[in-house]
């Protein structure tokens, strides 16, 4: 970091927001679990209803297709029965124009429609004996074994049609097809293949009429349910917002006994130990003079050295009474406070710079003073703690054109990854408590930081 002072630098870091004020809601009805409960509810139903309805579809499609297989194959019996049996001769096998054109009659009358595009009677070598595509009559093709089946008069066999096959050359600009196909046979009993090609849209039209029936029920007692739900939902949001609130009276509660207990410990310390102490550096520093008075200049010194220790350890544990209870914030204001941080944190090796516009303190809320004590207080403590610095700077000015207040704490030291504000590790649970900090105070924190360039660390308060 090329300056300690807080104020970016040419190749300073780029600033991070650390938490920013939410102005949309308050603090006291945004229950941000209860909107966690509510989306993931949305979803989930919104992927079960998505979820039914593709497999809804699927299954209609799978439905519809059978019974139209179905029912091709029933029509083509009865086709079969009544309409080409009965005109089919055995001049129509051996090629006779006249019996070839009666045939062309009946099917073109009375079987050709919307729904059914092609009709093929075949022998059982496999040649095409009659067709209303007459292109195909007298061509060869490789019986297959449901073909033969048929032939040899064991029901009626029905299957989507395979346009690839060489026999569908002239189907191919039909779309897609349901072929069926049973036996029938000439006066003098030889075996014939009738074969009905039907146009696939009926199943499209089949599969469309059983998704709305199956997915309008289905998606219906989905909704169902999911009303029923909504008062079993809301009983949860009433109970989650209850452990919400009181989660935070417990914890108003946990600060107010830590404050009343860092008072105690702190009244205790200033008003026994530190007091005992200050009385024995007084009596050992009387002692000394007096030895002084004997002329035995040797324990003088001695006793010196006792009371200069002495002294020393009162001022270490005034510096820590500072840490436990800034007495100072209630009783003088933010800025004798936050004198006695930097003092604390310069006796600790790390020189403090500080420089607070004196209006600025003044004007805060109680509130925010004690945010930005605790702020500063924690930066402070990571500084001597971790940094490695030369020296630190805190800053507390007035934010442009509002009011408020902007305090900047900068360092020297070795600086950090920022990306450790999103891990959680326990060894970082100082950054975790400043980003708390300003959250819980809606105020914006900021952070530049990088390895080897230092930390600037910048929080922003609203109004007073």
């Amino acid at each position: 970091m090329s300056s300690p002072q807080g104020e970016a630098g040419a190749d300073a870091p780029p600033w991070r927001v650390v938490t920013r004020p939410d102005r949309s809601t308050s603090s006291a009805s945004h229950d941000p679990s209860a909107g966690r409960v509510v989306v993931w509810v949305a979803v989930v139903a919104v992927l079960v209803i998505v979820a039914v309805s593709v497999a809804a579809l699927v299954a209609a499609r799978r439905l519809a297709e059978a019974e139209s297989v179905a029912d091709a194959a029933d029509r083509a019996d009865r086709i079969g029965d009544a309409l080409i049996e009965p005109d089919l001769t055995d001049a129509l096998v051996d090629g006779d124009p006249a019996a070839v054109a009666v045939m062309d009659a009946v099917v073109r009358d009375h079987v050709l429609s919307e729904s059914i595009a092609r009709v093929k009677i075949w022998d059982e070598t496999g040649r095409v004996v009659w067709s209303d595509e007459h292109r195909l009559i007298g061509q060869r093709f490789e019986l297959g074994d449901d073909d033969l089946e048929a032939l040899r008069g064991s029901g009626v066999e029905s299957e989507v049609s395979d346009l690839t096959e060489p026999e569908n050359v002239y189907e191919r600009d039909e779309g897609r097809l349901l072929e069926a196909y049973r036996s029938v046979r000439t006066p003098s009993g030889r075996p014939l293949l009738a074969e009905v090609y039907f146009r696939y849209d009926e199943v499209v039209q089949r599969s469309g009429q059983i998704w709305v029936g199956f997915a309008g029920i289905t998606i219906g007692s989905i909704l169902l349910v999911v009303l029923l739900l909504l008062p079993v939902l809301a009983r949860l949001l009433r109970a989650l917002q209850g452990a919400r609130r009181h989660r935070e009276a417990l914890l108003e509660r946990a600060l107010e006994a830590s404050g009343d207990e860092r008072r105690r410990i702190a009244g205790a310390l200033h008003d026994g130990v530190v007091q005992d102490l200050v009385a024995t550096s007084l009596a050992v520093s009387a002692e000394s003079a007096a030895s002084r008075r004997r002329g035995d200049p040797a324990t003088a010194d001695g006793l010196d050295a006792v009371a200069a220790t002495v002294r020393g350890s009162v001022g270490a544990l005034r510096s820590l009474l500072v840490d436990i209870y800034p007495a100072s914030l209630a009783a003088s204001g933010l800025e004798p406070a936050l004198v006695d941080l930097s003092q604390a944190a310069s006796a600790r090796g790390v020189p403090v710079r500080l420089d607070v516009d004196p209006d600025v303190a003044r004007a805060l809320s109680a509130d925010h003073q004690r945010l930005v004590f605790r702020v500063v207080q924690e930066s402070l403590v990571n500084v001597v703690a971790h940094a490695r610095a030369s020296t630190c700077t805190v800053r507390v000015a007035a934010p442009a054109g509002r009011p408020g207040a902007v305090v900047t704490i900068a360092d020297d030291g070795v600086g950090f990854d920022p990306a450790l504000l999103d891990r959680p590790d326990p060894a970082h649970f100082g950054l975790r408590v400043l980003r708390d900090l300003a959250a819980e105070a809606e105020a914006t924190l900021e952070l530049a930081t990088a390895p080897g360039r230092g930390s600037r660390w910048r929080l922003t308060t609203g109004a007073p």
